[in-house]
């Protein structure tokens, strides 16, 4: 039996990382941690695990092998370290730190420890990306030009305050957020990255804090413009606050170039999820490029949906590769290793932006 402890008690704690542990045989889920006393309490119950705590030492002291951090990013490094303290693998959501420092600490420590550890950049799971990394890695492109990534949504345009437009809570806005997973998307489909530009916006404005205090406001809209070490560069556009209209409000748009073709990817987190291709030198428009049945891995293909509910929850990718490491010891990845290298580009972004855009070397 592998027993797990899960700290935050968000939606996603309940839509991603409880289902998908239940789906596993073996693991008991026996300890959860939370801020406040009555919601933690009423997750515990929700989900019938054992032990509930609002503080860190009655948490750790339940004993387990491995624990999921799923709490917001000011609390990722320490939490993460008194996890490795007590001998604990760690899955901790990205960005692994408020800042680099704290990330390259994190790092260092797992390192040290021996621990299993893995950053759940979830998107690379989902059938369409692992079809365009497939498509890329066999060749597809030829020598790889130019890459575009665009991640839109509109959860920032109530202007509300959120932790996660607090640069003190979240160490940037939408660039840690949800520009940390398409960071990873680009290096993943073309390799390292060696400098990185970005321009970034605060449109919608931001509510006071709860209690009041003043606070520097995060980025609600950023474009990053990367340079590989290949000589090919990608851009990566990434808005919290685009009225999409779709059945999550959110759209993932990918396009890519090289020397012997094109590819284009939609996941509009509604119906459509499709890669299509073109070669150099055949008339358009892009082909449909279906995706194979085994990178589907037996999830349902109606919605999107549907689909990212059966690849964590059935499929056991992400969450049932970290417990499979947990047990076997054998290396998962992205492990906090890519974790350190997305901060550093999340980090080297918000410092660019401060200054016009000028690029950094990373």
């Amino acid at each position: 039996m592998t027993r797990v402890g899960i700290i935050g008690t968000s939606w996603w704690a309940d839509a991603m990382y409880l289902p998908a542990l239940r789906s596993i045989d073996d693991v008991e889920v026996v300890a959860t941690l939370g801020r406040d006393g009555g919601r933690t309490q009423a997750f515990a119950d929700r989900w019938n695990i054992g032990t509930w705590a609002t503080e860190t030492d009655a948490f750790f002291d339940t004993p387990m092998d491995a624990v999921v951090i799923a709490s917001a990013n000011d609390s990722h490094h320490p939490l993460t370290m008194q996890a490795l303290a007590h001998g604990l693998d760690v899955l901790c959501e990205k960005p692994l730190g408020v800042t680099v420092d704290e990330a390259r600490e994190m790092h260092s420590a797992a390192i040290s420890a021996g621990a299993v550890t893995l950053v759940p950049f979830t998107y690379r799971y989902m059938p369409v990306n692992q079809w365009l990394k497939r498509l890329i890695d066999d060749g597809y492109l030829g020598d790889p030009f130019h890459l575009g990534l665009r991640y839109f949504t509109g959860f920032a345009r109530d202007g509300e305050y959120a932790w996660r437009f607090d640069r003190a809570a979240a160490g940037s806005g939408v660039i840690g957020d949800i520009g940390s997973h398409f960071l990873h998307l680009a290096r993943w489909f073309f390799g390292e990255v060696e400098s990185i530009s970005c321009i970034s916006r605060s449109f919608v404005p931001r509510d006071e804090r709860p209690d009041g205090h003043p606070y520097v406001r995060g980025e609600d809209s950023a474009v990053m413009t990367l340079g590989f070490v290949s000589g090919a560069y990608a851009t990566v556009q990434v808005s919290a606050v685009c009225w999409e209209g779709t059945a999550f409000g959110q759209t993932h748009e990918f396009d890519a170039h090289g020397s012997d073709g094109s590819l284009y990817a939609t996941c509009d987190w509604d119906r459509r999820q499709e890669v299509r291709g073109v070669k150099a030198g055949e008339p358009g428009p892009a082909n449909l490029l279906s995706i194979p049945d085994d990178l589907w891995a037996g999830a349902r293909r109606d919605t999107v949906h549907n689909t990212y509910r059966d690849v964590f929850r059935g499929g056991g990718a992400m969450i049932g590769d970290f417990i499979h490491s947990v047990r076997t010891r054998k290396p998962v990845e992205p492990s906090f290793t890519e974790g350190l290298r997305i901060q550093e580009l999340c980090d080297a972004a918000v410092a660019s932006a401060a200054v016009g855009g000028t690029a950094v070397n990373v």
